[in-house]
């Protein structure tokens, strides 16, 4: 029996409006752009028996291909961002055979349609290859087009897990729209060293108090074994999105890979999307589940965990694919409204494990729904609303079943109920003023450091931070501005290498911020650092107007970044220019030359398809209603 819902809170419901009204037109064209793929066939009936030949000529299984044959069985198709080189996509290896073990179970088939790029943050930090990073989304987006494209698929099963890759997947899901779709994730790693341990060894390190080998040591104890990095930041963030909006089975987001219960919900999960097709006879497609309403609990469940601040740029890009648009705004505004419900690192120095074991997912969506701080209407893979989402999964003597998840947490260091939360808001705001809008996380800031006001040290390239930080110049108050580190600068590459030296830099006493028009880890913790400023550098923003020594005022309290030189003065100066051609060229980024030039703002997504899309929607409705009469 499905749980009452609670009133929704006022802002939650008067954002979700405003969003739902700015999307009108936008979501309008999608939603007839997803209905005209559905009447066009979502099936192998629409190919000719040529087309369908080569869709199953390489099935080594008989029934496999009498099945392909008919039309009234159900065919999945699998898209994976597996590679044996990374520890979140190794678990993949052996979910394909699985699923299509599964799939047979239900006289069904599934095909391994394609497979997406996976690259990790954590090896290329400070390396080139970081600056193709962002732009990985949206190839993966694309990659997920060309593996869907063949028409063979009734149903669409997405293993993906970490940074970009969940993102992209998620982006090409809403434009193969009319097909149901299940995330299916791989989970984290179990818990290593912990987290303040590593964090001492790494800045020990940057003062040059431990070696390499000691430094090396202590990553390999954190990182250690298959499953994602147990810290919150964008990957961690990722599976909780996919829950909130119920793309996720119930409580799959966070069970260690290669146990029983990971094994019985990728089973499961491929069972689901078999009911969920239209031989089954309960359709339920994509573009019919994700809403303004879902994509709001996203966003909520970020704010109330500390999420990654990846997601301002991500969230946009990929509500934007479901015809739905949305901004910083949205997100401040939420983020009034949202307590600060979890401490898991780098907002605190438990694991994602630790935050399983103390409620997890059903937890924490019990106590907003509970609050009203979320939509529990929302339609989901599981075949009900989000109520059910309240419920764990459990192996009762070999078989899955869900039970009522805890009602109270099992240690509130960790997770806390909304009535006595760790703070009364969310923890990310938008800073706007003279120098342009960013955003800031300060769930992991103290108070005495949300304000900074002190001299700039420009930096156009982070290696040159590292450098001034060993010859001592940075030791007194600063704010290390990094720019030409936006999307058409060089591919808007994390900055996290930076966060150990400016953490020394606050820990010896001195008041430090960041200014960037690039972005900063999930990881990303105690320093207060404005990222994503936009406009960036090179398109003619504000920060390719600083000097040295300007004074630069940071509020996150308040919502203000500003450089406090006279307004006449600062707007009659020239803009700097720089040669940004070392980041052009090697390590593949001369391919990327037309992503840069195509990317949108940060607050629009830092995407590459925008400014196509409603050109696009607006002929298909126009091919549309033609049709029609």
């Amino acid at each position: 029996m499905a749980r009452p819902s609670a009133a929704l809170h006022s802002t939650v419901h008067q954002v979700t409006e405003r969003i739902r009204k700015r999307s009108h037109e936008r979501r309008k064209l999608y939603e007839a752009h997803m209905a005209a793929q559905h009447s066009q066939g979502v099936h192998r009936g629409e190919l000719s028996c040529g087309n369908l030949a080569h869709g199953f000529a390489g099935c080594d299984v008989a029934t496999d291909k009498d099945r392909l044959k008919l039309t009234n069985s159900a065919n999945l198709g699998i898209v994976s961002s597996y590679n044996d080189m990374l520890s979140a996509h190794q678990p993949f290896e052996d979910y394909p055979a699985a699923i299509k073990e599964a799939a047979r179970g239900m006289g069904s088939t599934a095909q391994f349609a394609g497979g997406v790029p996976a690259m990790c943050d954590g090896v290329t930090q400070g390396q080139p290859g970081m600056e193709l990073s962002l732009f990985s989304r949206d190839v993966i987006a694309m990659a997920t087009a060309v593996a869907l494209s063949h028409n063979m698929f009734d149903a669409v099963l997405y293993l993906g897990i970490c940074d970009k890759i969940v993102p992209g997947l998620f982006i090409g899901a809403a434009r193969f729209g009319h097909l149901p779709a299940v995330f299916v994730p791989g989970g984290p790693m179990t818990s290593g060293l912990p987290n303040n341990e590593k964090a001492r060894i790494r800045q020990l390190y940057a003062e040059g108090k431990v070696g390499r080998d000691e430094l090396l040591e202590a990553e390999s104890q954190s990182y250690h074994s298959p499953g994602t990095c147990t810290f919150y930041g964008t990957a961690n963030s990722n599976q909780l999105m996919m829950e909130m909006m119920g793309l996720h089975l119930p409580g799959a987001s966070f069970v260690n890979p290669g146990t029983p219960l990971r094994d019985a919900l990728t089973r499961y999960a491929t069972e689901q999307a078999i009911r969920n097709t239209e031989q089954s006879g309960d359709y339920r497609p994509f573009y019919r589940q994700i809403d303004e309403r879902a994509i709001v609990n996203a966003m909520v469940g970020l704010l109330a965990s500390g999420g990654s601040t990846n997601h301002t740029l991500h969230l946009v890009a990929m509500a934007g694919a479901a015809g739905i648009t949305i901004d910083w705004d949205d997100f401040t505004e939420l983020s009034a409204v949202v307590p600060s419900m979890t401490r898991i690192y780098p907002n605190g120095q438990a694991d994602v494990n630790h935050f399983q074991a103390a409620g997890g997912m059903s937890l924490l969506i019990r106590e907003l729904l509970d609050a009203g701080l979320i939509h529990g209407d929302i339609p989901t893979v599981f075949g009900t609303d989000l109520h059910a989402y309240t419920q764990e999964p459990f192996l009762e003597e070999g078989k899955l079943v869900w039970r009522e998840g805890p009602t109270e947490s099992h240690d509130r260091d960790v997770l806390r109920p909304v009535a006595a939360p760790f703070s009364p808001t969310g923890g990310l705001t938008v800073l706007d003023g003279n120098l342009g809008r960013g955003v800031i996380k300060i769930s992991a800031v103290k108070q005495e450091h949300r304000v900074i006001e002190a001299p700039v040290k420009l930096f156009d390239d982070q290696n040159q931070v590292k450098a001034a930080f060993e010859s001592g110049e940075l030791d007194r108050d600063v704010v290390v501005v990094v720019r030409f580190q936006g999307p058409k600068a060089n591919g808007m590459p994390e900055l996290h290498k930076l966060t150990p030296f400016l953490g020394v830099l606050q820990d010896r006493g001195y008041r430090v911020a960041l200014v960037t028009d690039g972005r900063m880890s999930g990881a990303s913790g105690k320093v207060p650092a404005a990222i994503h400023v936009t406009p960036e550098a090179v398109d003619r923003g504000p920060l390719a107007k600083l000097r040295d020594g300007d004074v630069v005022r940071l509020d996150a309290d308040s919502g203000e970044l500003r450089v406090l030189v006279d307004a006449a003065e600062f707007n009659g100066r020239p803009f700097v220019d720089i040669n940004l051609e070392h980041s052009h060229f090697g390590m593949g980024r001369e391919l990327f030359g037309g992503f840069r030039h195509l990317a949108a703002k940060a607050e629009e997504g830092a995407g590459v398809f925008g400014g196509f899309e409603a050109e696009v929607l607006a002929r298909q409705l126009e091919t549309i209603e033609q049709e029609d009469q």
